[in-house]
C-alpha cells in the first residue's frame, strides 16, 4: 500500500459528520446513504439522537419519565444526578444496538458509545435551570446539562480510521467530575465537525429542512445566510439551527436535511459569505462547497440541481463528472473544468468584492463561468456544447481520462486561471512517477549502512541529474519522502514529479528515470505530452474577437505547468485546445487565493462571446 499516493499530504479522507435523530433512525434509507458516503472514500462520524429510545427504553423498564417546564412554555427532560445512568442505559440498550444491527447489516464495521466514555468528549455543567411547578417558579440547581468543552480529537481520528463509521451520542462526561451531562445532540455534532475539522455536517430530520411556517411543507428556506435561521426557528428545531450557526465558525459545508434523507436538496442550506451581488452567487457558493480530490460528489450534486433549475441537461456521470449539455449538433464544443481543489482549511469569505477561498481561482472560477454561459448560450441547431466538471484533476486526472474516452470534441476550452484578459494556448508535458525502496534492517552505527531514506536521498539526487541531461529545460519536483522502519526491512517512498517541455518525448523521459532510478522501484503514475494550439486557430481567432469585443488586449501564453489539456492530448489529434478562466495563476495552491469580482464578470463576457463567435464559425453554409 502507498504511504503518499499520488500527493503528500497530511490531510485524510474527508469527514462527514452527519447527526441523525431518533425517530430518523427507524428510516433504512438513512443508513443506505451513510454507507453510500463510506463507499464514496469518506470518513464517517454519526452522532445518534435519543428521544424516541430513551421513551421506549422508560417504557420498557416501568420509569416514569421526569420533566420540567420552562417559563417560556417549553417542557424538556429533567436530569438530576440519579437519572442519567438510565438515560446512558437507553442509548447503550436501544439506540446504539439499533445503529450497530443497521450499520452491520450494510457490511460497515462500527464504533458505538456515549461520548461520556472514557472522555471522549467533556462538557461544562449549565448555571441553575429557572423553571415553572403549580404557577411557581423556582430554580432547579441539579438539572445535568451542559455545554461541549472539550473533544478527545486524537481518540476520535483513530477510531475513525480503524473503522468504517464511529457513532457516538450524548451525554457527555463532566469536565468538573460528578455524574455526566447531557448535551443536545445537534450541537454536539456542530462542535464535533469543528473539532474534528470536518468537510461536511449534516443535520437530518423529519421535516424539508426549515419552515417558515411549521405546518407548511411549502414554505422551506433553502438557502439562508449566517444569523437568518433563528427568525424561522420554533421547537426543536432551535437547537438545529444554533447547531448550524455554531457550526458555520468552523470549515464544514452545514444544511439540515430532510425529511429523513441525508442530502441537502430538500433542505435547508447554511452559507457564510454574502455574496456582493447576485451574479456571484453561483460562484460564491461553489466555493464554499468543500470539493477536496476524491470528495466532489457534493459539488456536482449542487451544481447538478442548479443545472437542473436552468434548464440544461446535466448528470452525474460514471466517473463522478458533472456532465452539462446543450444542443445535440454534430459540431461539438467541450468546455472542460474541474471540480476538485487541493486541501484547504479556511472558510470562504468576500472583503468587499473580491472573494477569498480555496477553489476560487483553481478552478472553480473557470467551471462557474462555464455553466453560466452555457445557461445563457441559444445553442444553434448545427453545435452542441458540453461543460464538464472533472474530479481527481489535481491528483490523477481520473474525471479527464473518462471525459476523454467519452466524450469527443472538435474543440476544447480547459478551465483554468489564464486571467481574464489572457489565453493560455500551450502546455508542458507531465511525469509524475513514484520511488520506492526496501532495504534491510541494519544499526546505523555499523560501516556503510544505507537506510531507506539515504537511498531515496541518492536516487532522487541521481534523477535530477539524468533529467537534466536528457531535457535541460524539464523542471522536476519532490512532492514528498517518506521512510520508515517495517520491522525486518525499511520502507521508503517518494514522488517526483516533472513538467515535461515539448522538445521532449514524455514516454522516452519516463524510460530516462526507470533507468536511473535502480535499485529504487518506479511506478508511472502520470506521463501526458505537453500540447499546442496555433493564434491561427478557428477557436483561438474567436476568442481574439471577443477580447476586442470586451475592449481588452490579450496575452497569449505558454505556461510551463500542466492541465487536463494533456490528459486529452494522449489520444486526441489535431483538437484546437486552449484554456481560459479568471484568476491569478500565481495563486493556485496558496492560502492566498483570490478572486475579484470585477475579474470574474470581465472572464465571463469574453467567454460567452467567444462561444458565439466558435458557433458562428462552424455554422454550415446552408446556414448562412
Amino acid at each position: 500500500m502507498s504511504l503518499l499516493g499520488h500527493v503528500a499530504s497530511t490531510r485524510g479522507a474527508a469527514l462527514y459528520v452527519v447527526k441523525i435523530g431518533s425517530a430518523s433512525l427507524k428510516h433504512d434509507n438513512v443508513f443506505d446513504e451513510l454507507a453510500a458516503i463510506y463507499q464514496r472514500g469518506a470518513r464517517v462520524l454519526l452522532v445518534a439522537g435519543g428521544a424516541a429510545g430513551i421513551a421506549e427504553h422508560y417504557a420498557e423498564i416501568g420509569r416514569t419519565m421526569r420533566t420540567l417546564q420552562l417559563r417560556g412554555g417549553d417542557e424538556i427532560r429533567y436530569c438530576p444526578p440519579e437519572e442519567m445512568p438510565y438515560i446512558v442505559s437507553a442509548y447503550e440498550r436501544v439506540t446504539l444496538p439499533r445503529v450497530r444491527r443497521a450499520l452491520a447489516a450494510r457490511g460497515l464495521s462500527s464504533y458505538t458509545a456515549v461520548a461520556a466514555e472514557g472522555e471522549l468528549v467533556c462538557g461544562t455543567a449549565n448555571p441553575p435551570l429557572r423553571a415553572v411547578r403549580d404557577g411557581r417558579t423556582l430554580l432547579v440547581r441539579d438539572h445535568r446539562a451542559g455545554l461541549v468543552s472539550d473533544v478527545d480529537t486524537s481518540r476520535l481520528h483513530a477510531l475513525l480510521d480503524a473503522f468504517d463509521v464511529v457513532c457516538v451520542s450524548p451525554p457527555v462526561a463532566c469536565a468538573a467530575g460528578g455524574s455526566a451531562l447531557n448535551v443536545d445532540a445537534d450541537v454536539l455534532a456542530a462542535e464535533l465537525a469543528n473539532a474534528l475539522d470536518a468537510d461536511h455536517l449534516r443535520l437530518v430530520t423529519g421535516t424539508p429542512g426549515l419552515l417558515a411556517d411549521p405546518a407548511d411543507v411549502t414554505s422551506r428556506q433553502a438557502h439562508l445566510l449566517a444569523g437568518e435561521g433563528a427568525r424561522y426557528a420554533r421547537g426543536r428545531m432551535r437547537h438545529k439551527v444554533r447547531a448550524a450557526e455554531i457550526a458555520l465558525t468552523g470549515a464544514a459545508d452545514v444544511a439540515i436535511t430532510g425529511p429523513h434523507v441525508l442530502a441537502p436538496a430538500s433542505g435547508t442550506r447554511f452559507w457564510r459569505a454574502a455574496p456582493p451581488a447576485p451574479d456571484v452567487q453561483l460562484l460564491s457558493r461553489s466555493v464554499e462547497i468543500s470539493s477536496v480530490s476524491g470528495d466532489e460528489r457534493e459539488l456536482a450534486d449542487y451544481l447538478v440541481d442548479w443545472c437542473t433549475e436552468y434548464g440544461i441537461d446535466a448528470e452525474i456521470d460514471l466517473a463522478g463528472n458533472l456532465v452539462a449539455t446543450r444542443g445535440d449538433g454534430p459540431q461539438r464544443l467541450l468546455m472542460l473544468g474541474h471540480l476538485d481543489t487541493v486541501p484547504h482549511r479556511w472558510p470562504a469569505r468576500w472583503d468587499g468584492d473580491t472573494l477569498s477561498g480555496r477553489g476560487c481561482v483553481d478552478a472553480k472560477g473557470s467551471l462557474v463561468t462555464f455553466l453560466e454561459t452555457l445557461a445563457e448560450l441559444e445553442v444553434p441547431p448545427w453545435a452542441q456544447v458540453r461543460v464538464v466538471g472533472a474530479v481527481e484533476e489535481e491528483m490523477t486526472a481520473a474525471g479527464a481520462f473518462f471525459a476523454r474516452d467519452n466524450y469527443p470534441a472538435d474543440a476544447v476550452i480547459i478551465g483554468e486561471p489564464s486571467g481574464a484578459g489572457a489565453l493560455t494556448i500551450s502546455y508542458n508535458g507531465l511525469l509524475k512517477v513514484r520511488l520506492s525502496v526496501r532495504t534491510p534492517v541494519g544499526h546505523t552505527a555499523g560501516n556503510g549502512v544505507s537506510t531507506a531514506a539515504d537511498q531515496l536521498v541518492d536516487v532522487v539526487h541521481r534523477l535530477r541529474a539524468e533529467i537534466a541531461a536528457a531535457s535541460q529545460d524539464a523542471m522536476p519536483a519532490v512532492l514528498g519522502m517518506d521512510a520508515r522502519n517495517g520491522g525486518d526491512e525499511q520502507i521508503g517512498e517518494a514522488v517526483l514529479d516533472v513538467r515535461v517541455p515539448h522538445s521532449t518525448d514524455v514516454h522516452e523521459l519516463a524510460a530516462v528515470v526507470t533507468r536511473a532510478a535502480a535499485p529504487a522501484r518506479v511506478e508511472v503514475l502520470r506521463a501526458t505530452p505537453g500540447h499546442a494550439t496555433a493564434r491561427t486557430s478557428p477557436l483561438v481567432r474567436a476568442f481574439s474577437r471577443a477580447f476586442r469585443e470586451a475592449g481588452v488586449t490579450p496575452r497569449f501564453l505558454a505556461k510551463k505547468g500542466s492541465s487536463d489539456m494533456n490528459t486529452l492530448a494522449t489520444t486526441w489529434r489535431e483538437v484546437p485546445m486552449i484554456a481560459y478562466g479568471p484568476g491569478d495563476a500565481g495563486l493556485d495552491h496558496t492560502p492566498d487565493e483570490h478572486l475579484p469580482a470585477a475579474e470574474f464578470r470581465t472572464a465571463r463576457t469574453v467567454l460567452a462571446a467567444a462561444v458565439a463567435q466558435w458557433a458562428a464559425q462552424v455554422a454550415p453554409a446552408s446556414a448562412a
